[in-house]
């Protein structure tokens, strides 16, 4: 196949490595600038890959405690008729299951021992239609011991250690506003039984979420109903869409919060760690690319007689051009494909990577004592490897924009007088 005399020769100065030593010199500068592309490319690419998993982990491990969307009652009260509004929502074709809740902050106290936390009260035989944890407590009989009038209540880990209770124990709940009398306002507070200790491997809700029963809920913080219904989507990436969608449908008379908005903070904190550390590591790509520059004017000095010759043959500016744009896109396409293979092969293989690199340098990464997570987790994602192929591309391409310019104006009569 007859390929264009531009890509022929351009490829040909890419490939140049003989031919004294300006020549190899020249072939060593292209070749840093293309390892240096490709580096920076496989570290974008593996910088973001962990960040990707790290997120995913703690995203599962968080929304195996809480809901997708909440549907909740202004001021803490009962819904006016939690059903409908669950029948309502279930009707959207990306909600899964339902489940009434009581959510409010109590004390617990166990002997010197107080802590604050969380109380979800739950409804036993819907609240796994809705959170992977509920399921998980299913399954080893924890949540079956929640019944009606027993006060039993379910406790996280972190909780329990911190609290020294074991399964069976008794503990009591202060709620957070008391019963008026004549000698003024009394605490209510009511003994529970530990029932069961869970394991959710998230911090905040291992050491900060109580689990009653819906009904005890309602009698101790003195409401009448359910305050809110939890949903669980199909897809959680959908979750601020379908709370907008249901918040129009739901109107004034409820408010509609998904979990990104509910844990706002961690959200929108690792949003914006990811958007800077891609705007960081693709400033290194930049100047990796930019090296191309150097190396493309070299090329340019040194062929000066072979452009002038190529002239004199009939060669239009266009076509001097085309020649060392061609070279320069050669590197940054080599550099950029050979970084795409590497990060995505660290990416994908970080699971032994990492382990092994602590067992030779004999230090953790990520220490368990420390860290929820133990090991260093990866989540190769194509929205993040397509753009970082298409920039690193482009700023290889606009590298070779001005040394592909100035070979272009070289005249062959100055470029010959000495030769």
């Amino acid at each position: 196949m007859n390929w264009p005399y531009e890509l022929q020769i351009g490829w040909r100065y890419t490939r140049a490595g003989r031919g004294g030593r300006r020549n190899r010199f020249i072939s060593f500068i292209s070749g840093v600038s293309m390892l240096g592309i490709a580096l920076g490319v496989a570290a974008l690419i593996i910088v973001l890959s962990v960040m990707n998993g790290f997120q995913k982990e703690v995203r599962d491990r968080m929304l195996a405690v809480i809901s997708h969307v909440e549907l909740l009652s202004w001021q803490g009260e009962a819904l006016p008729d939690w059903q409908a509004t669950a029948r309502r929502a279930a009707e959207h074709g990306q909600v899964q299951g339902t489940a009434p809740f009581i959510v409010s902050q109590a004390l617990i106290v166990r002997g010197d021992g107080t802590r604050g936390a969380v109380v979800r009260g739950i409804d036993p035989a819907r609240e796994p239609d809705v959170t992977p944890l509920a399921q998980e407590l299913r399954q080893n009989g924890a949540l079956a011991r929640l019944q009606p009038g027993a006060w039993g209540v379910l406790i996280g880990i972190e909780l329990a250690r911190s609290l020294g209770v074991h399964e069976g124990d008794k503990i009591t709940l202060v709620a957070p506003s008391g019963d008026v009398t004549v000698a003024g306002t009394m605490p209510r507070y009511k003994p529970f039984t530990v029932v069961g200790i869970f394991n959710a491997g998230h911090y905040e809700y291992d050491s900060g979420l109580a689990m009653i029963h819906i009904e005890d809920a309602a009698r101790f913080f003195r409401v009448e109903g359910p305050t809110g219904v939890q949903l669980r989507l199909k897809d959680v990436h959908q979750a601020r869409q379908v709370a907008g969608q249901l918040n129009a449908q739901m109107g004034q008379e409820v408010r509609v919060r998904d979990w990104t908005r509910s844990n706002a903070a961690w959200y929108d904190a690792v949003q914006v760690e990811k958007r800077m550390m891609g705007i960081i590591l693709t400033l290194i790509v930049a100047v990796a690319a930019f090296n191309l520059v150097s190396t493309l004017v070299m090329t340019v000095t040194d062929k000066q007689a072979d452009i002038a010759i190529l002239r004199t043959f009939g060669a239009s500016p266009r076509s001097i051009m085309g020649i060392f744009m061609v070279q320069g896109a050669a590197s940054g396409v080599i550099g950029t494909l050979s970084g795409v293979a590497l990060g995505l092969l660290v990416a994908f293989n970080i699971d032994v990577i990492v382990p092994a690199i602590e067992r030779l340098l004999n230090v953790s990464f990520l220490p368990g004592s420390i860290y929820v997570i133990s090991r260093m987790p990866s989540d190769p994602q194509s929205e993040d490897i397509v753009p970082i192929v298409l920039i690193s591309l482009l700023l290889a391409f606009l590298a070779t924009l001005y040394p592909s310019w100035r070979a272009s104006r070289v005249q062959p009569a100055e470029a010959l007088r000495y030769e």
